[in-house]
């Protein structure tokens, strides 16, 4: 990991509240020249910091009114079970997020569906028909903050 200055964290924290700021604006809220920030921004793309820009979606007002964390067993562990697992969900259109984890799980997966019926049937056809998984529990989200930017020193005492 390459270290990062207050103008570089700042760049960040203001980029992930708002990804559509112009360069100029961004400039402006930082106090460094606009071509300065372009460079900064450029090299933070570069180095693997800054992977993308997206639009917040409120899945409510795409019909996706009930999410849930599906919490999920494999078995035998293995790295092509592990990696052909994350594909098989990164491929359907309920999965918001995958994650791999340690602990009495090992993938906890983040879903969006219309109601319980839907949720009911993801998990039946999606889940319980894959050989690999050999138990599976959900929990339905009620309501969700948005998370906090993320900058270096984040996690540190």
């Amino acid at each position: 990991m390459t270290a990062m200055d207050d103008i570089d964290s700042a760049i960040l924290r203001h980029l992930q509240r708002d990804g559509r700021l112009t360069n100029r604006e961004l400039a402006r809220l930082v106090g460094i020249a606009p071509s300065t920030c372009l460079e900064r921004v450029r090299a933070l793309r570069a180095r693997g910091v800054i992977t993308g820009y997206h639009a917040a979606v409120q899945p409510r007002m795409l019909g996706l009114s009930l999410q849930a964390l599906v919490f999920a067993r494999l078995r035998p562990l293995s790295r092509e079970v592990i990696s052909g697992f994350e594909a098989y969900l990164a491929q359907l259109p309920e999965v918001v997020s995958v994650f791999v984890v340690s602990g009495d799980d090992d993938f906890v997966v983040h879903v969006a569906v219309p109601d319980i019926e839907q949720l009911h049937a993801f998990l039946m056809d999606r889940f319980s028909a894959r050989r690999e998984v050999v138990s599976f529990r959900s929990s339905v989200i009620y309501q969700q903050t948005s998370t906090r930017v993320l900058t270096p020193g984040n996690g540190r005492s």
